[in-house]
């Protein structure tokens, strides 16, 4: 083996046993799949509407690591899994804000009709909900859109869901996150790498998001440094390469079956 192939090698060892024994190291289930985290972006949905139940199903019998999910407030109070502040491009022929409609308007909506007959009278689901099929069989991304952390994190306990649930915040929803559930994983997003040192001292984060724009093998070597993971939006699958080789630890994909099938068929030596 030539020095170049043999520091090659040890680098993809190196990053594979960083991810298991970091995993550990702050509580999280080891990934599943080759060491790398698969988390599904909006559940599983090809083919299958996004941000529903039966989404979030599919990722579970894919057997993903994480749901990406996206949580909204209702006019009167309640707590929902929307990607788009609006309706609009969900339920053909309606228009609204998720916050300026109740629980029921929004439950009575048709979101799976548009993506075919089988999904027909599908529902957009209650956070309550995600959290009750999720418990036990996968972990959950949370992306705050709009939602108080302290409440969420009242009905996390409640369930007694603090460990499975990684949480998108910044700014002064990762300092309620800290300040209300010091045991909860933050997973904020520097952006451009140049923000990166800063967050790392201010926060000392466990998990650090990224997306392929921003993320490099620097980046990822930062942040093991400091004892934190990195979970990475793709652009693409070809992405995939790059990203793995520069040891990062998670990806979230729309395209989850075909990531596990990649890693299976592409193991960290």
């Amino acid at each position: 083996m030539n020095a170049k192939l043999a520091k090659i090698t040890w680098s993809i060892a190196a990053s594979l046993i960083f991810a298991v024994c970091a995993s550990a190291d702050i509580g999280l289930k080891p990934p599943k799949h080759g060491g790398i985290y698969v988390v599904a972006h909006r559940g599983a949905h090809e083919g299958i509407p996004e941000n529903t139940l039966a989404a979030y199903q599919k990722a579970i019998d894919l057997g993903c690591d994480f749901v990406e999910i996206d949580v909204r407030t209702t006019k009167d109070g309640k707590f929902v899994s929307v990607h788009n502040s609006t309706i609009d491009s969900y339920a053909p022929g309606k228009t609204g804000k998720v916050k300026d409609m109740t629980l029921d308007e929004l439950r009575a909506l048709d979101i799976g009709a548009r993506v075919g007959d089988q999904y027909k009278g599908t529902k957009i689901p209650t956070f309550e909900e995600i959290l009750d099929l999720c418990k036990g069989k996968i972990g959950i991304y949370l992306d705050l859109k709009d939602a108080p952390v302290p409440e969420l994190v009242k009905i996390i306990k409640a369930k007694g869901m603090e460990k499975d649930v990684i949480w998108y915040v910044g700014g002064k929803n990762l300092t309620d996150l800290k300040s209300s559930c010091p045991e909860c994983f933050e997973m904020p997003d520097p952006g451009p790498e140049k923000n990166l040192a800063k967050l790392l001292a201010d926060h000392k984060p466990r998990i650090v998001a990224s997306v392929r724009e921003f993320i490099s093998k620097t980046f990822v070597d930062a942040c093991h440094a400091s004892g934190a993971i990195v979970i990475c939006d793709e652009d693409k699958p070809e992405d995939w390469k790059d990203m793995l080789a520069w040891g990062t630890d998670g990806i979230q994909t729309d395209h989850p079956a075909d990531l596990i099938k990649y890693l299976q068929e592409n193991p960290k030596k």
